[in-house]
């Protein structure tokens, strides 16, 4: 696949979030994809694997959520051959009755049409605040 095919990918993946529907992403998730997220909170480590992804951090995430998901809503997607750099920012209520509000980049890098490794940078503090 190529940049535009990639990116498409992408876009789809998130428009298909907006509305709940996860499957996208997941279908799209190498089975051994590398999931990081930067920083030092609860939620920051590598996520080695689909299962990994899906047991260790969606499954608990979206327990943790008052409805069950962020609403993400993109700025920016850039692409430039087997990488997709997306800027957005998400808006959730934790269970705790915190407010989730955070900034993202998240960068992928997709071999063989499926997400291969995923970075997600984001702000650590709310994290911290909102997860614990």
């Amino acid at each position: 696949m190529g940049t535009n095919e990639n990116k498409q990918v992408i876009q789809t993946n998130f428009a298909e979030l907006a509305k709940g529907n996860g499957e996208p992403l997941l279908s799209s998730l190498a089975d051994d994809v590398q999931w990081t997220i930067i920083g030092t909170t609860v939620l920051s480590k590598t996520f080695n694997g689909k299962q990994a992804v899906i047991d260790g951090l969606l499954v608990p995430f979206r327990e943790a959520l008052v409805d069950g998901h962020i609403h993400i809503h993109v700025d920016n997607i850039l692409a430039d051959g087997d990488y997709v750099v997306v800027q957005g920012h998400g808006i959730a209520m934790t269970k705790r009755g915190v407010a989730y509000n955070n900034t993202y980049c998240w960068v992928y890098r997709f071999a063989q049409g499926k997400i291969k490794a995923l970075t997600e940078y984001l702000d650590t503090e709310l994290v911290t605040r909102a997860f614990g």
